[in-house]
C-alpha cells in the first residue's frame, strides 16, 4: 500500500468524520496544543518541522524546528515557552486528540508509516459472509445513521501450541475449530445504547447453505446441528450468515479471537473485574469430568492471562450453558469499564499498546481489515455508558431430541429478533427526548406515479420463521393492492422466507423509486423503515414476512424500549456458583 492511499484511508477523512459524528466538538483547535505542555506526555515520532509548526513552537532560526527543547533556546526563546504552556494551560486540551495526531503522523512519517504497516500485517481477514441470507442493511434514519452490528466469536481451535497448552486437547490440533463463544454487539443508529445477544454454543438453529472461506467447498443447509458447527462449515462468514438468517437483521462485521487472543487481551488491560458470591473451583468430580480449572475465592477480582480464559470456559461450575455466557457478559463489561477507567480512547500510550496486541489477537471480516478502520469502529463504542449496555441470553429449553446435550430457542427470542431490527433499545435508562439534529436531506420529496402505473410483485414469506406458510397470502395482498388502484400488482408463484415485512425497489430508480415504494407502503400501513433500495430489483417486490400473517392492512406490534421477553437480561453483580464447585478458600 503506498503512503498517499494510507494517508488517505487512515488520516485526513477521520479527523473530519470524527467530528461530524459528534466525538468531540473542538478536535482541531485541541490538536495544536498537543504536546506544548499540556496534552499526552507520549512521545509520538513526527516528522521535523512539520510537527513543530503544528505545535505552534518556535523554530531555531531556519524555519526547521524540531520541536525539542533546542527550538527555544536562549532566554528569549525559554520566556517564548513559557509564554506557550500558559497559553496551552488555558485551552481545553482533549487527550484524545492525540490519538488522531498519532494516527496522521504513523500513517506518513518514517520509521512511523513502518509501525503503522506492521500493525496492518499483524490482522489477519476473512470473508464478511460465507452464503447468502437474503437480508439487506437496515435503512438509515431521518439523520443518516445506521445501527451497527458486530458478531463477535471465540474459537476453540487448537491449531497452534500455544492454543494447545492453553485449551489443552491435543488430539483435537487438526480438527476444525468450533464457535464456542457468540455474541452479537449492536450500537444502536444514534450510538447512545448497545446491547450484547448471546446464543448458547449447543442451540439448534437453522444453519444456512455455506461456502468455506477459500471457496472450494459447499456445506448444505441443515436444520438439526448445534449453531457452534457453523465455523467447521465455513468458518466465522457462515457463522455470520446463520446470525443473519435466524434474526433477520444486518451484520456489518464479524470478530474472532481464539484461546491465546483472550489470554493477550486480558494481559494488556491489566486484568479484568469479575466477581463471584462464593469461592469457586470448577473441577472434575466423580459426577462431571473435566472443567476450566477455575479457582477464585469469594468477591470480586480482577482476571488475566490464564485465568480470564478459564473464566470465559467455566460452564459447570456456573450451573449452565445459559450462566456461562452471563459470566462472559460481566467480563466483557468489567472490560469495557476498565477501559473507559484507563482513557483507552484518549491515551496515545495506552491506545498503542492495545493496538499492538489486539492486531496480533484477533482476526477480522476483511472490510475492517485496517488499524484506521479498526480505530475508526472502536470510537463508535466510546460514547455508550456502562449503565446503556444492556447483555442478553435468549431464552432456550431443552433440544427434544438430545435433551440432555442441546437446547432450542424459544418463541420468545423471536421478540428480541425484531427489537434488533428495529433499532429499539433493549435497556430503560435512554433520553425520551427526541434526536436533535437536520435530517439527513433536505431535498423535497418526489410525488410517487399513479398507482395503476405501477407493477408490483408480492412475495409469500410468512414460513421466515420456521412457522407454515400462510397458503395464499401473496395472491391475499396483491388483491388488497389492486382494489386499491395498484392494477399491476400480482403475487408470485415461489415464496421465499423473510423475518420481517419489506419492500425493495431498484437503487437505479433512486428517489422516484424510493417514493414509487413508499407509496405502496402507505397504502398497506407499512412503516417508512420497510422499503429499502437494492441494486438486485428489477421492480417493486413486497415480500410478506412472518411477522404479518393476517389481515391487510399491517399492524406491527409496537416494541417499547427494554420490553424483553422474561428470562433474557442477565446482567449481574456476581456469580452464582453451582453447589459442587463452591471452594472454601483454603484447600
Amino acid at each position: 500500500m503506498g503512503q498517499n492511499s494510507v494517508r488517505r484511508e487512515g488520516t485526513q477523512p477521520s479527523v473530519p468524520h470524527a467530528r461530524e459524528r459528534g466525538w468531540d466538538d473542538e478536535l482541531h483547535g485541541a490538536g495544536e496544543a498537543t504536546g506544548a505542555g499540556g496534552g499526552s506526555t507520549t512521545s509520538v515520532p513526527a516528522p521535523a518541522g512539520r510537527a513543530a509548526r503544528r505545535r505552534g513552537t518556535t523554530g531555531s532560526g531556519d524555519g526547521d524546528g524540531d520541536g525539542t527543547a533546542t527550538a527555544a533556546s536562549g532566554a528569549g526563546g525559554r520566556a517564548a515557552a513559557r509564554k506557550q504552556a500558559k497559553k496551552a494551560g488555558k485551552r481545553k486540551v482533549l487527550r484524545w486528540s492525540a490519538i488522531a495526531v498519532s494516527v496522521v503522523i504513523l500513517g506518513t512519517a518514517g520509521a512511523g508509516y513502518a509501525y503503522y504497516q506492521h500493525l496492518n500485517n499483524n490482522i489477519q481477514g476473512g470473508v464478511r459472509a460465507g452464503g447468502d441470507s437474503g437480508v439487506k442493511k437496515a435503512a438509515p434514519n431521518a439523520l443518516g445513521d445506521t445501527p451497527l452490528n458486530i458478531l463477535l466469536i471465540g474459537s476453540d481451535s487448537r491449531a497452534s501450541a500455544a492454543n494447545v497448552a492453553l485449551g489443552g486437547g491435543k488430539d483435537l490440533k487438526d480438527d476444525k475449530p468450533r464457535a464456542d463463544v457468540q455474541m452479537l454487539l449492536h450500537v444502536s443508529a444514534d450510538r447512545q445504547n448497545a446491547s450484547l445477544i448471546s446464543i448458547p454454543r449447543d442451540t439448534v438453529v437453522p444453519i444456512p447453505e455455506c461456502r468455506s472461506e477459500d471457496g472450494k467447498e459447499t456445506f448444505p443447509a441443515t436444520t438439526n446441528q448445534p449453531i457452534n458447527s457453523t465455523l467447521a462449515r465455513g468458518g466465522p462468514g457462515c457463522t455470520l450468515t446463520t446470525w443473519e438468517t435466524l434474526t433477520g437483521a444486518y451484520i456489518d462485521h464479524w470478530m474472532m479471537v481464539d484461546f491465546a487472543g483472550v489470554v493477550a487481551m486480558a494481559d494488556e488491560v491489566g486484568g479484568v473485574p469479575v466477581c463471584v458470591k462464593t469461592g469457586v473451583w470448577d473441577k472434575s468430580n466423580a459426577i462431571v469430568k473435566g472443567g476450566s480449572g477455575l479457582k477464585l475465592p469469594q468477591g470480586t477480582h480482577e482476571v488475566q492471562g490464564e485465568q480470564a480464559l478459564q473464566w470465559l470456559r467455566t460452564r459447570h461450575a456456573f450451573g449452565s450453558d445459559q450462566n456461562r455466557a452471563k459470566a462472559q457478559h460481566m467480563y466483557l463489561n468489567g472490560m469495557l469499564k476498565k477501559l473507559q477507567q484507563q482513557n483507552a480512547w484518549t491515551d496515545t500510550g495506552r491506545l498503542m499498546g492495545l493496538a499492538e496486541t489486539g492486531t496480533e489477537a484477533i482476526k477480522v471480516s476483511d472490510e475492517i481489515k485496517s488499524v484506521a478502520k479498526l480505530f475508526e469502529l472502536g470510537m463508535q463504542l466510546k460514547n455508550v455508558k456502562v449503565d446503556r449496555l444492556s447483555t442478553i441470553t435468549i431464552p432456550t429449553r431443552e433440544y427434544p431430541a438430545r435433551p440432555k446435550e442441546w437446547l432450542e430457542p424459544l418463541a420468545s427470542s423471536e421478540k428480541i429478533w425484531s427489537m434488533l431490527r428495529e433499532d429499539v433499545a433493549m435497556d430503560k435508562n435512554g433520553d425520551k427526548a427526541p434526536a436533535k439534529g437536520k435530517p439527513a436531506s433536505a431535498k423535497p420529496k418526489k410525488t410517487a406515479a399513479a398507482p395503476a402505473s405501477l407493477a408490483v410483485t408480492v412475495v409469500n414469506g410468512t414460513d421466515g420463521n420456521g412457522e407454515p406458510a400462510v397458503e395464499g397470502r401473496a395472491k391475499t395482498i396483491a388483491t388488497a393492492l389492486q382494489e386499491k388502484g395498484f392494477t399491476e400488482a400480482v403475487s408470485a408463484q415461489e415464496g421465499k422466507p423473510g423475518k420481517g415485512t419489506v419492500i425493495v425497489y431498484p437503487k437505479a430508480s433512486g428517489d422516484q423509486g424510493r417514493a414509487d415504494a413508499e407509496s405502496v407502503a402507505t397504502a398497506l400501513g407499512l412503516p417508512p423503515s420497510t422499503v429499502r433500495a437494492d441494486a438486485a430489483a428489477e421492480g417493486i417486490v413486497l415480500t410478506v414476512g412472518a411477522d404479518w400473517r393476517e389481515g391487510t392492512t399491517y399492524e406491527k406490534s409496537q416494541d417499547k424500549a427494554g420490553d424483553l421477553p422474561e428470562g433474557a437480561s442477565d446482567k449481574a453483580e456476581c456469580m452464582d456458583v453451582y453447589s459442587v464447585y463452591k471452594w472454601d478458600g483454603k484447600s
